[in-house]
């Protein structure tokens, strides 16, 4: 992984070029200039109230970086666009959203997130509705 201030010194256009709008690259610059106080936080809550601090970080992103960075086991990515329904789905035979997710993995607090990873292994999901959107080429702009 590049350092902070390699992160900090990347020109906007490659971030254009990689397909990152200058709204997610100033978050990435400002978490780059707040590295040192983020990679000293002692636990996972005050990592997650770190990384809230900063604009364009919110309850998703952080508990992605707490999911990485320390394991943690009950960091659940709520806002995450598939993730509730195939949390409800699984579970109830329903569509959940992110409020009935949490309340449907409450007996799993501590352990959440790996309910979240056993529940996508399990390969239970709502019915396909519609074609899939083709991916985006952003090398031409």
């Amino acid at each position: 992984m590049p350092e902070p201030e390699v992160w900090r010194q990347i020109p906007a256009w490659d971030w254009h070029r990689a397909g990152a709008e200058a709204v997610r690259a100033r978050t990435i610059a400002t978490a780059a200039w707040h590295a040192a106080k983020l990679e000293a936080a002692a636990d996972s809550a005050s990592l997650d109230r770190l990384l809230r601090a900063l604009p364009g970080i919110g309850v998703w992103t952080s508990a992605e970086v707490r999911q990485r960075c320390f394991g943690d086991a009950d960091a659940v990515s709520v806002g995450d666009f598939h993730l509730a329904k195939i949390v409800g789905w699984a579970l109830t035979g329903e569509k959940a959203d992110d409020a009935e997710m949490m309340r449907l993995l409450e007996p799993y607090r501590g352990h959440r997130h790996r309910a979240c990873v056993l529940v996508g292994l399990s390969g239970l999901r709502p019915p396909a509705r519609g074609p899939r959107l083709s991916a985006r080429d952003y090398r031409s702009f």
